[in-house]
């Protein structure tokens, strides 16, 4: 069974901490958006899609266990705030500001109806961001099979294997996964020889997240350190049948760079050096069509602490001890820091664009054109309409 990393149903939202996790299961209940900002904000959820649908659903929460009023204009600007403030924990991750964006319209066309009451108005926002939760799944499982799929078809032989970088699976979206989505589905159809992931300090999503999913879902894996990446592939590469490095993605610029977590560009670098594919793998909400390239893309920097500091539960040397937590200093004391939460991967390291409609390729000028997925986006082709792009 997948892991559920978001627990809803009208009137009542769980999210699974995952500064808990591997060492605890804790679900945390979500009451409103404020709530929701600081789930965000704190990284209790996490992934860019995630992050969209938890913000949706605080404020669906909220508008479902408070008497809100009958005046159409008082029930709409109190959404449309509430999403602005929403926005503001997470810049990076476009998924947040695109739903922002579709869900103001939809409260801004049902306030126009004749004979709507706040009441229809809060009703058709809190439909539209359940609605986003069901299709979110369905998009994963769409991204995992024309990925699979794609590197399948680039491959020799009936097995490879895949790295990956920080946490693209059921923890990051709303279920299922992108980039560990793809992983799945090679491991679904037995064409999946081992799955690589990466610590991804310094909050360490790979070791405490992915490797969490891995074992969960019994898939063949192996934790590296991000620095061994390059050693892997040409120590490792043929006789593991290392076929590609798959990631996920926070924003994907018109001309395809992309925005991921820290530590996604190095291994774009040595996936071309070693001729390994390199792909992205996200939905269309991902894409933001309104960004040029890489360098209009705002890169979020976090405290310093998390590159000094590591928190987690004390080791005594024989058992761990998950109800004694301890915070440990790794680094000198006055050391300077920089840290970067995503970094940009340009289009030119980039193989395909795996979306939920098909895999995204450059034309003959070396180029990716993604108008033509945002425009299938635009017509509502259902993943099951486009088997490739």
């Amino acid at each position: 069974m997948v892991l559920e990393a978001i627990r809803y149903k009208e009137g009542q939202l769980q999210i699974l901490n995952q500064l808990k996790l591997p060492h605890q299961v804790e679900y945390d209940n979500v009451r409103s958006a404020e709530d929701g900002w600081h789930a965000i904000k704190e990284m209790r959820t996490r992934g860019a899609p995630a992050i969209a649908i938890v913000a949706a659903l605080s404020l669906a929460v909220e508008l479902q266990t408070i008497t809100t009023s009958d005046n159409v204009e008082e029930v709409l600007a109190f959404i449309l705030e509430k999403l602005d403030y929403l926005v503001t924990s997470r810049p990076t991750a476009v998924n947040l500001s695109d739903a922002a964006r579709k869900l103001k319209r939809i409260v801004e066309n049902a306030a126009k109806h004749d004979g709507s009451d706040g009441a229809a108005v809060s009703k058709a926002y809190c439909d539209a961001a359940a609605q986003m939760l069901t299709d979110d799944v369905a998009d994963n499982e769409g991204i995992g099979k024309h990925g699979a799929e794609w590197i399948m078809k680039h491959s020799e032989g009936s097995k490879v294997s895949v790295l990956t970088h920080c946490n693209t699976g059921s923890l990051a979206t709303a279920g299922y996964g992108t980039a560990l989505g793809v992983i799945r589905s090679l491991h679904a159809q037995s064409s999946l020889q081992r799955a690589f992931c990466t610590e991804t300090r310094p909050y360490n999503q790979g070791s405490r997240l992915t490797a969490f999913e891995l074992v969960h879902d019994k898939i063949p894996a192996t934790l590296i350190t991000d620095s061994m990446a390059s050693a892997l592939l040409r120590l490792k590469g043929p006789t593991e049948k290392i076929a590609a490095i798959v990631v996920g993605a926070d924003r994907v610029a018109a001309n395809g760079d992309t925005a991921n977590k820290i530590g996604t560009y190095q291994l774009a670098i040595t996936a071309k050096h070693h001729g390994i594919k390199f792909l992205v793998a996200a939905p269309r909400t991902t894409i933001d069509l309104q960004t040029p390239s890489g360098d209009s893309i705002v890169i979020e920097e976090r405290p310093g602490k998390e590159v000094t500091m590591i928190k987690g539960p004390r080791f005594d040397g024989v058992d761990v001890d998950v109800n004694s937590t301890e915070v440990v200093s790794i680094a000198a004391s006055g050391i300077d820091v920089w840290n970067p939460a995503f970094d940009v991967t340009p289009a030119s390291l980039i193989d395909g664009i795996v979306t939920e409609i098909g895999v995204v390729e450059k034309g003959e000028d070396g180029k990716f054109d993604l108008t033509l997925a945002m425009e299938a986006q635009n017509e509502g082709i259902k993943p099951t309409s486009v088997g490739g792009l």
